[in-house]
């Protein structure tokens, strides 16, 4: 991860933050899952850019069918999601079988569109999901709140007190104390949270929450990562000059979003 001002990370670097706490207040459900498509769309046309830069038709048509994902999350129609990756599925496979570039690489690059599919679009998807839940506009700030306060909080004590490394093959600025700082952030947050909009959660769904969603992001940001590294870039992309790209803003929401959502099935 960039070793950025966090909350300078999130806000501006771009109109996403601002645009989706606009959406989830005044939008409605449907406004609001264009967004996560719009990103879902991005982040997934930067993987395809990232990991695959000698298919740009198949990371094109990809990404395109993979910003459906979140609008049928939002209408819960689990029928059409099943039928669409079938046609993703088949339309890669055909791609592939007849505009190749190495043959000992062909089971890789599929291997690696249809994690594509799964990692990015499937996971925002969840955040429609959220959105038309029980408490629906709560949830998705509460998740603001979790990975804001995470990521704050890890990156200034980190900075401060850090010593120890935490997976220096992945990312090597993090550090031991970063990431216990970030829980506890995370953990705050949500319960600052709890008293400004959420009485709803008792206490003990907040503190499991906290720790679940905020171990869930870190992991998140950790694993685009090690994608990165495995890919050898810096960035997932240059959508947002000086910060990087869609998927850099979106790795810790990634694995939050569905780990919150069934946290919120809780209450």
């Amino acid at each position: 991860m960039r070793r950025d001002f966090p909350i300078k990370r999130l806000i501006t670097a771009g109109i996403l933050l601002p645009l989706l706490i606009l959406l989830t207040l005044k939008g409605s459900a449907f406004q609001f899952s264009l967004l996560v498509s719009f990103l879902a769309f991005a982040g997934l046309f930067e993987y395809c850019r990232m990991t695959l830069r000698e298919r740009p038709v198949a990371g094109v048509i990809t990404a395109l069918f993979g910003a459906l994902i979140p609008y049928l999350f939002l209408i819960r129609s689990w029928q059409y999601l099943v039928v669409l990756l079938t046609i993703l599925l088949l339309s890669i496979s055909i791609i592939f079988l007849f505009r190749f570039n190495e043959l000992n690489r062909v089971a890789a690059e599929v291997g690696m569109l249809a994690f594509g599919i799964l990692y990015v679009p499937l996971l925002l998807g969840y955040l429609s999901l959220l959105r038309i839940g029980d408490h629906g506009v709560k949830w998705i700030f509460l998740l603001m709140f979790i990975v804001m306060s995470g990521d704050s909080a890890a990156y200034y004590l980190g900075c401060r007190f850090g010593g120890h490394k935490l997976y220096p093959a992945v990312s090597p600025n993090k550090s031991v104390e970063g990431a216990v700082s970030g829980l506890l952030g995370s953990l705050i947050g949500t319960l600052v949270a709890k008293a400004l909009f959420f009485p709803e959660i008792g206490v003990v769904l907040a503190v499991f929450t906290a720790i679940a969603v905020g171990i869930a992001g870190q992991l998140g940001d950790l694993f685009e990562s090690l994608l990165k590294r495995s890919c050898g870039v810096k960035d997932s992309g240059v959508m947002i000059p000086g910060h990087g790209g869609i998927l850099d803003r979106l790795d810790s929401i990634l694995f939050a979003a569905p780990v919150i959502w069934f946290f919120s099935m809780l209450l």
